[in-house]
Protein backbone atom coordinates (compact mmCIF):
# COMPACT_ATOMS: atom_id res chain seq x y z
CA UNK A 1 0.00 0.00 0.00
CA UNK A 2 1.19 3.43 -1.28
CA UNK A 3 1.79 6.36 1.83
CA UNK A 4 -1.24 8.33 -0.28
CA UNK A 5 -3.35 5.05 -0.25
CA UNK A 6 -2.68 4.49 3.44
CA UNK A 7 -3.55 7.91 4.49
CA UNK A 8 -6.79 7.67 2.60
CA UNK A 9 -8.01 4.56 4.01
CA UNK A 10 -6.96 5.92 7.64
CA UNK A 11 -9.12 8.79 6.88
CA UNK A 12 -11.96 6.21 5.42
CA UNK A 13 -11.81 4.68 9.03
CA UNK A 14 -12.05 7.50 10.92
CA UNK A 15 -15.17 8.85 9.35
CA UNK A 16 -16.77 5.46 9.43
CA UNK A 17 -16.60 5.44 13.04
CA UNK A 18 -17.89 8.79 12.89
CA UNK A 19 -20.76 8.06 11.17
CA UNK A 20 -21.79 4.42 12.38
CA UNK A 21 -25.66 4.42 11.53
CA UNK A 22 -27.52 4.95 14.93
CA UNK A 23 -24.41 6.02 16.83
CA UNK A 24 -26.38 9.25 17.72
CA UNK A 25 -29.31 7.65 17.84
CA UNK A 26 -28.17 5.29 20.84
CA UNK A 27 -27.62 8.33 23.05
CA UNK A 28 -30.87 9.40 22.39
CA UNK A 29 -34.54 8.50 23.35
CA UNK A 30 -38.08 9.38 22.97
CA UNK A 31 -40.63 10.73 25.95
CA UNK A 32 -44.02 9.68 25.47
CA UNK A 33 -46.95 10.27 27.73
CA UNK A 34 -50.16 11.26 28.50
CA UNK A 35 -51.82 14.58 30.81
CA UNK A 36 -55.23 13.72 32.66
CA UNK A 37 -57.03 15.53 34.87
CA UNK A 38 -58.73 13.22 37.41
CA UNK A 39 -62.32 13.73 38.15
CA UNK A 40 -64.95 16.32 36.60
CA UNK A 41 -63.56 18.77 34.29
CA UNK A 42 -65.05 22.20 35.62
CA UNK A 43 -67.40 24.56 33.36
CA UNK A 44 -65.98 26.54 30.66
CA UNK A 45 -67.86 29.74 30.34
CA UNK A 46 -70.03 30.28 26.87
CA UNK A 47 -68.42 33.45 25.34
CA UNK A 48 -70.98 36.08 25.13
CA UNK A 49 -69.75 37.69 21.76
CA UNK A 50 -73.02 40.75 21.81
CA UNK A 51 -70.30 43.21 22.02
CA UNK A 52 -68.88 43.14 18.40
CA UNK A 53 -72.02 42.14 15.86
CA UNK A 54 -69.21 40.66 13.82
CA UNK A 55 -68.18 38.38 15.59
CA UNK A 56 -71.16 37.61 17.02
CA UNK A 57 -72.32 36.83 13.08
CA UNK A 58 -69.74 34.24 12.70
CA UNK A 59 -70.84 32.40 15.16
CA UNK A 60 -74.86 32.73 14.37
CA UNK A 61 -76.89 29.36 14.62
CA UNK A 62 -73.59 26.77 15.56
CA UNK A 63 -74.21 24.56 17.84
CA UNK A 64 -72.43 24.37 20.66
CA UNK A 65 -71.19 28.03 20.44
CA UNK A 66 -68.67 29.59 21.51
CA UNK A 67 -66.78 28.80 24.57
CA UNK A 68 -63.47 29.42 26.43
CA UNK A 69 -61.76 26.57 26.19
CA UNK A 70 -59.38 27.05 29.20
CA UNK A 71 -60.01 23.06 30.47
CA UNK A 72 -60.25 21.25 27.35
CA UNK A 73 -60.88 16.90 28.32
CA UNK A 74 -61.11 14.27 26.42
CA UNK A 75 -64.02 11.72 27.64
CA UNK A 76 -62.03 9.96 29.32
CA UNK A 77 -60.12 12.48 31.40
CA UNK A 78 -57.36 13.81 28.48
CA UNK A 79 -56.21 17.25 28.64
CA UNK A 80 -55.09 19.11 26.34
CA UNK A 81 -53.10 22.49 25.66
CA UNK A 82 -50.81 21.30 28.18
CA UNK A 83 -47.44 22.47 27.62
CA UNK A 84 -44.46 19.98 28.45
CA UNK A 85 -41.08 20.90 28.51
CA UNK A 86 -37.87 19.14 29.97
CA UNK A 87 -36.22 21.34 32.55
CA UNK A 88 -32.24 22.01 32.48
CA UNK A 89 -29.82 22.89 30.22
CA UNK A 90 -28.63 21.45 26.87
CA UNK A 91 -26.30 21.46 24.12
CA UNK A 92 -27.14 24.19 21.55
CA UNK A 93 -28.97 23.29 18.68
CA UNK A 94 -30.20 25.18 15.42
CA UNK A 95 -33.24 27.83 16.09
CA UNK A 96 -35.81 26.69 13.16
CA UNK A 97 -35.68 29.15 10.86
CA UNK A 98 -39.57 28.57 10.20
CA UNK A 99 -42.13 30.72 12.36
CA UNK A 100 -44.26 29.03 14.65
CA UNK A 101 -47.45 30.20 13.46
CA UNK A 102 -50.85 31.81 15.80
CA UNK A 103 -53.31 32.71 13.75
CA UNK A 104 -56.63 34.54 15.12
CA UNK A 105 -59.85 33.35 13.42
CA UNK A 106 -63.74 33.29 14.33
CA UNK A 107 -62.79 35.61 16.87
CA UNK A 108 -60.20 33.31 19.01
CA UNK A 109 -56.38 32.55 18.40
CA UNK A 110 -55.53 29.34 17.21
CA UNK A 111 -53.91 27.00 18.40
CA UNK A 112 -54.25 28.18 22.27
CA UNK A 113 -51.40 26.85 23.26
CA UNK A 114 -47.89 26.58 21.23
CA UNK A 115 -44.13 26.13 22.00
CA UNK A 116 -41.39 28.02 20.41
CA UNK A 117 -37.35 28.55 20.78
CA UNK A 118 -35.63 31.22 22.49
CA UNK A 119 -34.57 33.06 18.83
CA UNK A 120 -37.24 31.56 17.03
CA UNK A 121 -40.24 34.09 14.96
CA UNK A 122 -43.70 34.16 16.14
CA UNK A 123 -45.94 35.02 13.16
CA UNK A 124 -49.48 36.00 14.11
CA UNK A 125 -52.00 35.96 11.11
CA UNK A 126 -55.13 37.58 11.04
CA UNK A 127 -57.75 35.29 9.25
CA UNK A 128 -61.10 37.15 10.40
CA UNK A 129 -62.07 40.21 8.38
CA UNK A 130 -62.18 42.61 11.39
CA UNK A 131 -59.75 44.67 14.03
CA UNK A 132 -58.28 42.65 16.37
CA UNK A 133 -55.24 43.63 18.46
CA UNK A 134 -52.29 41.39 19.31
CA UNK A 135 -51.00 42.16 22.77
CA UNK A 136 -48.30 39.91 24.60
CA UNK A 137 -48.23 40.16 28.34
CA UNK A 138 -44.46 39.69 29.04
CA UNK A 139 -42.44 39.60 32.34
CA UNK A 140 -39.30 39.47 29.87
CA UNK A 141 -38.34 40.90 26.72
CA UNK A 142 -41.10 39.70 24.07
CA UNK A 143 -43.43 42.86 24.66
CA UNK A 144 -45.50 43.67 21.45
CA UNK A 145 -48.67 45.40 20.72
CA UNK A 146 -50.31 45.83 17.78
CA UNK A 147 -53.03 46.13 15.57
CA UNK A 148 -54.56 43.88 12.78
CA UNK A 149 -57.82 45.57 11.02
CA UNK A 150 -57.80 43.50 8.19
CA UNK A 151 -58.00 39.64 7.13
CA UNK A 152 -54.45 38.41 5.38
CA UNK A 153 -51.94 40.83 7.71
CA UNK A 154 -49.30 39.39 9.47
CA UNK A 155 -46.92 40.52 11.71
CA UNK A 156 -43.61 38.79 13.10
CA UNK A 157 -42.20 38.87 16.43
CA UNK A 158 -38.89 37.86 17.11
CA UNK A 159 -38.59 35.63 21.07
CA UNK A 160 -36.07 36.87 23.03
CA UNK A 161 -36.26 34.93 26.40
CA UNK A 162 -37.44 32.14 28.07
CA UNK A 163 -41.17 32.48 29.63
CA UNK A 164 -44.79 31.38 29.51
CA UNK A 165 -46.09 34.28 27.14
CA UNK A 166 -49.56 35.07 27.53
CA UNK A 167 -51.23 36.66 24.33
CA UNK A 168 -54.81 38.70 24.37
CA UNK A 169 -56.67 41.07 22.47
CA UNK A 170 -57.45 44.11 24.07
CA UNK A 171 -60.61 44.53 21.66
CA UNK A 172 -62.09 41.04 22.40
CA UNK A 173 -61.09 40.40 26.16
CA UNK A 174 -61.85 36.56 25.97
CA UNK A 175 -59.10 35.93 23.46
CA UNK A 176 -56.12 34.24 25.22
CA UNK A 177 -53.23 32.09 23.73
CA UNK A 178 -50.17 30.98 25.46
CA UNK A 179 -46.63 30.76 23.99
CA UNK A 180 -44.17 28.09 25.52
CA UNK A 181 -40.53 29.71 25.30
CA UNK A 182 -37.53 27.88 25.57
CA UNK A 183 -33.94 27.58 24.77
CA UNK A 184 -33.64 23.98 23.54
CA UNK A 185 -36.06 21.55 21.47
CA UNK A 186 -37.52 19.56 23.80
CA UNK A 187 -40.70 20.40 24.13
CA UNK A 188 -44.45 19.82 23.20
CA UNK A 189 -47.60 20.33 23.29
CA UNK A 190 -51.08 17.75 24.49
CA UNK A 191 -53.10 16.93 21.72
CA UNK A 192 -56.93 16.25 22.37
CA UNK A 193 -56.44 13.18 24.07
CA UNK A 194 -53.85 14.64 26.46
CA UNK A 195 -51.28 12.92 24.66
CA UNK A 196 -47.33 14.06 23.55
CA UNK A 197 -44.38 13.07 22.45
CA UNK A 198 -40.78 14.52 22.57
CA UNK A 199 -38.18 13.00 20.56
CA UNK A 200 -34.13 12.93 20.71
CA UNK A 201 -34.20 13.49 24.13
CA UNK A 202 -30.32 13.21 25.31
CA UNK A 203 -30.32 9.89 27.57
CA UNK A 204 -29.90 10.14 31.42
CA UNK A 205 -31.52 11.63 34.54
CA UNK A 206 -34.07 14.30 33.14
CA UNK A 207 -36.63 16.41 34.88
CA UNK A 208 -39.75 17.15 32.69
CA UNK A 209 -42.46 19.61 33.91
CA UNK A 210 -46.19 19.79 32.36
CA UNK A 211 -47.73 23.52 32.53
CA UNK A 212 -51.79 24.21 32.18
CA UNK A 213 -53.18 27.74 32.57
CA UNK A 214 -55.45 26.95 35.12
CA UNK A 215 -54.32 23.42 36.63
CA UNK A 216 -50.27 24.97 37.05
CA UNK A 217 -47.47 22.94 36.94
CA UNK A 218 -46.35 19.36 37.63
CA UNK A 219 -43.15 17.66 37.86
CA UNK A 220 -41.06 14.26 37.23
CA UNK A 221 -37.95 12.73 36.92
CA UNK A 222 -37.31 9.91 34.56
CA UNK A 223 -33.93 8.30 33.80
CA UNK A 224 -34.21 8.28 29.79
CA UNK A 225 -33.17 4.98 28.13
CA UNK A 226 -31.01 5.32 24.80
CA UNK A 227 -32.54 4.03 21.93
CA UNK A 228 -35.76 3.22 23.25
CA UNK A 229 -39.08 5.16 24.45
CA UNK A 230 -39.82 6.02 28.40
CA UNK A 231 -43.53 6.24 29.07
CA UNK A 232 -44.35 9.33 32.05
CA UNK A 233 -47.89 10.01 32.46
CA UNK A 234 -49.38 13.26 34.65
CA UNK A 235 -52.46 13.46 36.56
CA UNK A 236 -53.87 16.75 37.92
CA UNK A 237 -56.03 16.21 41.09
CA UNK A 238 -59.69 17.19 40.83
CA UNK A 239 -60.62 20.90 40.86
CA UNK A 240 -62.65 21.24 43.93
CA UNK A 241 -66.25 22.79 43.34
CA UNK A 242 -67.46 26.38 43.89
Amino acid sequence: MTYRAAIIAGLALIFSAAVVPGASAQATGTLRGRVKLNGEAPGNRVIRMGMDPMCAKMWAGKKPGPVDEIVATSDDGGLMNVFVKLDGSFPGTPVPSQPVLLDQKTCFYQPRVVGARVGQMLRVKNSDNLLHNVHSSSTHRNSFNVGQPIAGLTHDFKLLDEEMLKIGCDVHRWMTAWVGIVDHPYFAVTGADGSFTIGNVPAGKRTISVWHEKLGTLTKTVDVKPGAPTVVDFAYPPVPKT
